[in-house]
């Protein structure tokens, strides 16, 4: 019988300890660390803008559904959020800072690719989604700072945008009269 007493014993007190710990859930994070950080489900917090009914605007905090596949509750350090240029305030996740070349040349440095796993793994996915290979983006930055992801996506197949370099002035018709 007392051999019996030790398993139920070790089970309910697991059960009583993890029931006491806290999941960690973005919309619980205060906004100066909610951005770059991941939930207790893997999903990225993400912070965002409301506007108050008095017109104010706030900033909030939320789930995204955005999955990061090997990391659960984590807050990015200071130190990442430094090295790799990043700003705890911005609001969404976006490629577009992937086409300052200065944020890129941060991101590309070995204090930041080599020591910052979580906020590399987000710029590796946005980049992959443009259709950029995040290590062949670092490595055209070193050589051709300039040129490097404008290269890359061209590269890559992606199209260019609406208006190109070699685009010609073409005019728009009229709209029709209503």
């Amino acid at each position: 019988m007392a051999s019996l007493k030790f398993p139920i014993v070790l089970l309910i007190s697991s059960l009583l300890l993890h029931s006491s710990l806290a999941e960690m859930i973005c919309e619980d994070l205060p906004k100066d660390v909610c951005a770059f950080s991941i939930a207790s489900s893997g999903k990225r917090c993400v912070l965002e803008t409301a506007v108050k009914k008095d017109g104010d605007v706030e900033y909030q905090c939320r789930t995204s559904e955005v999955v990061v596949e090997r990391m659960a509750e984590y807050i990015e350090t200071d130190e990442c959020v430094a090295a790799c240029g990043v700003d705890r305030n911005s609001v969404g996740i976006s490629s577009d800072s992937l086409l300052d070349q200065q944020f890129t040349a941060k991101l590309c440095t070995p204090a930041c690719y080599q020591k910052c796993p979580n906020i590399v793994d987000l710029y590796f996915n946005l980049a992959a989604g443009e259709g950029v290979f995040l290590p062949d983006l670092c490595n055209a930055q070193r050589s051709n700072p300039r040129r490097s992801m404008v290269e890359l996506m061209l590269s890559s197949g992606a199209a260019p945008g609406p208006f190109s370099s070699q685009a010609t002035a073409v005019e728009a018709p009229a709209p029709s009269p209503m």
